[in-house]
């Protein structure tokens, strides 16, 4: 067993966790671990009807659980699904029918397998698309998602130890079809990252120091963020002067609107970098438009974001803070 795994798990040994299992091997590995370190855990698992495998896979799941004495709860996709935007909507239904199910059990914290291989391949796919430091700085061993937090115990294990650990112990587990289908960038990258080593030098260990660098700096970022945030939302929205977001630097300045909209407006994601930097630009001059269900409007140097729908009066408002 890892012992980077051991350390993170300390602080949750007396806690009541969920794990999401789907049958792949780094969740199957992660039950083990579990079980082995004597965790009070629930195992989850979501049956997305989309392959012919899928009940195969749910089937071993319960019996795993019931060889661990693990309690399980099995959950299925039913709605209908869409024809584009597939893979982000199972995600999406995934973790809405988990943290829903954590939220009635009184479960504070879900537990998924991500594992240091594809904390690398996040930083890859999000340096060939330009992101900043915060797609850059990748996953976080701890987040939130639906008022959940999602621990990621396994993030500095890398794949090849898990994959060993389960053959040692003829431990059963089923690949995902998906995982060697390239038409998926993480794909294309899974199969040709050995080439950063070969070719240029570029270890996985680099690329690791790499993400948690970037990842202090978000966590700092993320620390001054939120404490700016507080100064100024309330329970109808957000009102501030314009030196607010512009004498702030423009990663900041752009993260600072983006949380703002996202909480005002209650969407799951931040809008999209574009569409915040032409937030911003449009900012400059007193103006009124719409972005991630928020309407945002500056008048002369104040700046008002409500729910969409709701007025954008700049009448003084007496409601208390969030």
């Amino acid at each position: 067993m890892n012992q980077n795994f051991v350390d993170f798990m300390q602080d949750y040994k007396n806690t009541l966790v969920a794990v999401a299992v789907s049958g792949g091997v780094d969740s199957i590995c992660l039950l083990h671990w579990l079980r082995e370190i004597g965790a009070n855990v629930i195992c989850l698992h979501v049956n997305h009807q989309l392959r012919p495998e899928a009940d195969t896979e749910t089937e071993y799941v319960k019996t795993l659980c019931d060889k661990l004495n693990i309690p399980c709860e099995i959950f299925y996709w039913k709605d209908d699904k869409p024809e584009s935007g597939l893979e982000a909507a199972a995600r999406d239904a995934r973790y809405k029918m988990m943290t829903d199910f954590c939220h009635e059990k009184g479960i504070e914290y879900l537990l998924v397998a991500h594992q240091s291989d594809d904390q690398i391949e996040t930083f890859l796919m999000n340096l060939s698309r330009g992101s900043g430091l915060y797609g850059l700085a990748a996953m976080m061993p701890e987040s939130e998602r639906n008022g959940i937090k999602i621990l990621r115990p396994l993030l500095n294990v890398p794949r090849a130890e898990i994959k060993q650990y389960c053959e040692d112990n003829n431990i059963k587990y089923f690949v995902d079809s998906m995982n060697s289908d390239e038409h998926y960038t993480r794909v294309k990258i899974r199969q040709n990252r050995h080439l950063l080593d070969e070719k240029l030098g570029i270890s996985d260990n680099r690329i690791l120091l790499a993400i948690q660098n970037l990842g202090r700096t978000r966590e700092w970022m993320d620390k001054y963020i939120n404490n700016r945030i507080d100064m100024v939302i309330r329970s109808w929205g957000a009102l501030f002067v314009d030196s607010f977001l512009f004498d702030e630097a423009e990663e900041i300045r752009l993260k600072l609107l983006g949380i703002l909209i996202q909480k005002i407006g209650g969407d799951e994601y931040l809008p999209r970098l574009n569409s915040l930097q032409n937030a911003l630009c449009k900012l400059h001059t007193d103006c009124k438009f719409t972005l991630g269900h928020c309407t945002i409007r500056r008048l002369n140097n104040r700046i008002l974001i409500v729910p969409e729908g709701k007025k954008t009066s700049f009448r003084k408002r007496h409601e208390k803070r969030k």
